[in-house]
């Protein structure tokens, strides 16, 4: 597998706006190979310029494990562009075939470096936690993915928002917390934080010890996304999508009609 070639291949993707075929389908490619791959995109980004804000866990829920037909979680990061306020409309030409994930964020005030993290360095390094909307996209054509292509494409990420509202953990039970989801004002689907591997404190602990073996660490400051409670729903130019996370707060994101700019 030629890493800078793939590599190359997907920021020309991202970039155009169109996708490629799945590494799957002509390679042979392992998850060592995929993770090189998403490490040096975002290499690349950071020497342009890009700041890293954050990581997202994927493939964390049966929901998502489903719709895709991949059972092992993966992680992605998360650059200062990639990050949109609430009250600002998102262009849906910035991207390729997207769709809104729901999901509970972790902002650290310590660094949290694996391997050997428990789900109790994970409390205690973080700061608070906040109700978030993950926008995924995939440079893979027709999100025909299997693990290794979603790795390789940065987890498939491609954009979030965290809501307003900061809770400390303290006394919460993020397991029985319970996400109402809204399109354009309707109901649409719900499901508690037990989705998230039984707690989404569970899936940082993944995170954690997962980028033990590339010698990376969680930062004090950066967020992480701990994966998606529900099915993710694609979107057009128009739609408004909000969460109820209950106890947590509400987060909402809005995608601008043709020709509103930001």
């Amino acid at each position: 597998m030629n890493i800078e070639t793939a590599a190359n291949a997907l920021l020309n993707a991202e970039q155009e706006r169109t996708t490629i075929a799945p590494f799957t389908s002509s390679t042979d490619i392992s998850a060592e190979d995929a993770y090189r791959i998403q490490l040096l995109t975002i290499e690349r980004k950071i020497q342009q310029g890009a700041t890293l804000k954050g990581m997202k866990i994927g493939l964390t829920s049966k929901a998502m494990q489903d719709m895709l037909n991949v059972y092992t979680p993966d992680y992605g990061h998360i650059l200062d562009d990639m990050v949109y306020e609430e009250n600002e409309p998102i262009e849906v030409d910035k991207f390729i075939q997207p769709k809104v994930e729901f999901e509970i964020a972790f902002v650290l005030n310590q660094d949290l470096k694996g391997p050997n993290i428990i789900e109790n360095d994970v409390l205690q390094a973080t700061q608070y936690v906040v109700p978030a909307i993950e926008i995924i996209d995939s440079r893979i054509e027709d999100w025909k993915i299997k693990f290794e292509d979603t790795v390789a494409d940065n987890g498939s990420s491609a954009g979030a928002v965290l809501g307003k509202k900061k809770t400390l953990l303290k006394g919460i039970d993020l397991a029985a917390i319970e996400m109402k989801a809204f399109k354009n004002g309707e109901q649409f689907d719900s499901a508690t934080g037990a989705a998230v591997l039984g707690n989404p404190v569970k899936a940082v602990v993944w995170l954690a010890n997962e980028l033990a073996n590339y010698n990376i660490s969680l930062r004090k400051g950066d967020f992480v996304l701990a994966g998606a409670l529900s099915k993710a729903v694609p979107f057009e130019e128009g739609d408004q999508f909000s969460a109820d996370f209950g106890v947590l707060g509400e987060v909402s994101i809005s995608f601008a009609k043709a020709g509103v700019k930001k």
